[in-house]
């Protein structure tokens, strides 16, 4: 059975959970699965890992709005998809190629949703009237897929809500998924100081791009609150628009301005060094106010950190509040955005959570400890690949 797997983001151009999820899926069914023969088809510059075919946006294209340019990669991949059993896409820049194949080819077309556009209105920002092509692709192909699988069980719930006429029978639930054997504890003071961290004083961290949905303006707000010997280590890039970008600066500027030990590191970090900062914090935070899952919470809690987030999404189904860390309680508005009913209350109450497990490393560590378990017994890529199979399997019969 040949399988084409179609994504935005494969390694080495990694910008998110996304692409995280599809390099390590990837793996799990060639190590599994050994009667599949899983081909990858990924935007990007040429790659040279056997299996996998990169694509450039058509040099007609690459002035134009972003939307359009994904679509004229989707027309190369759904023609190059000629051949294979099934099609499987990863977000809407994908999920427009695998359509175009199930029609081309007359192949089934798998989808995993990782984001929903419905549920991402500030695309506008970034996108324009593109927003409203990425959302057309993602209903499409949505309402026409042969199985929709969602990454947490919040997201199935999102997914209906946002697509109604979707046939429910057709939508299923496979959690994303931590490789422990990669992501492990990483003890490197001498790394920390060259990143400009303290590794004697306590330290919140946040890993993350720089967008709307991952909170970091409430969290710049509820830091100012925080004891003054703890350090706010921001690992995050990648800005979606240069509005939020300069709403992020001003933030940190001003947290600067108040307190020492607030880090800011904009450049990717490579796993080792990832891996020391999420070791060394006190605790880690995610105060998305969108979250289908959150592979960085896996990624946290398999460094043995304690995890701080948002009760929103799929985030209580990583994060076992009192046992592997906080849930931050959120009310937020019904119009797509996520947006806080009262941010100043959502604002305190994360300050005052945080406050209280950075105050306490002991519990802090038992939480970190916990959640290593949790993400070894219940997030294996293995089990991952298996299930992601049967759905396979169901759809070809």
């Amino acid at each position: 059975m040949r399988v084409d797997l179609l994504s935005r983001e494969f390694p080495p151009e990694v910008y998110g959970g996304a692409g995280v999820h599809v390099a390590e899926l990837v793996t799990a069914l060639r190590d599994t699965q050994a009667d599949l023969d899983v081909q990858v088809r990924a935007f990007g510059m040429p790659r040279e890992e056997d299996g996998v075919t990169s694509y450039l946006v058509p040099p007609t294209l690459t002035s134009a709005n972003p939307a359009l340019a994904t679509l004229g990669v989707d027309l190369a991949i759904a023609q190059d998809v000629a051949g294979a059993d099934l099609v499987h896409s990863h977000t809407w820049y994908a999920n427009g190629a695998g359509h175009l194949a199930k029609l081309l080819h007359g192949i089934p077309h798998v989808v995993t949703a990782h984001s929903l556009e419905p549920l991402r209105p500030w695309k506008a920002e970034q996108l324009g009237g593109g927003y409203r092509v990425s959302s057309w692709i993602e209903k499409t192909a949505f309402e026409a897929a042969d199985a929709v699988i969602a990454v947490s069980n919040g997201m199935a719930l999102d997914i209906v809500r946002s697509y109604p006429d979707l046939d429910e029978t057709r939508l299923h639930v496979v959690h994303n998924g931590i490789d422990l054997s990669r992501w492990q504890r990483v003890d490197d003071g001498e790394v920390l100081r060259e990143l400009g961290i303290d590794p004697d004083r306590p330290s919140v961290v946040f890993v993350g791009r720089i967008t709307r949905q991952k909170g970091l303006p409430y969290l710049l707000a509820a830091a100012r609150q925080l004891p003054p010997e703890v350090q706010l280590v921001l690992c995050a890039g990648a800005p979606d628009t240069p509005e939020i970008l300069a709403e992020v600066q001003a933030g940190v500027n001003l947290l600067q301005q108040e307190r020492t030990g607030v880090v800011w590191i904009e450049r990717i970090l490579s796993r080792h060094e990832l891996s020391a900062v999420l070791s060394q914090a006190t605790t880690f935070v995610c105060p998305s106010v969108y979250e289908p899952l959150g592979i960085v919470n896996l990624e946290a809690m398999a460094c043995g950190a304690a995890v701080v987030g948002t009760a929103t999404g799929g985030i209580p189904e990583v994060v076992d509040d009192g046992v592997t860390g906080r849930l931050v309680p959120i009310e937020q508005v019904d119009d797509g955005t996520g947006t806080p009913i009262d941010p100043e209350t959502f604002v305190n109450d994360l300050a005052r959570t945080l406050t209280e497990v950075v105050s306490d490393p002991e519990q802090a560590r038992r939480y970190g400890e916990a959640g290593r378990a949790r993400a070894d017994s219940q997030f294996s890529w293995s089990s991952i690949a298996q299930a992601t199979r049967a759905i396979y399997d169901r759809v070809l019969a």
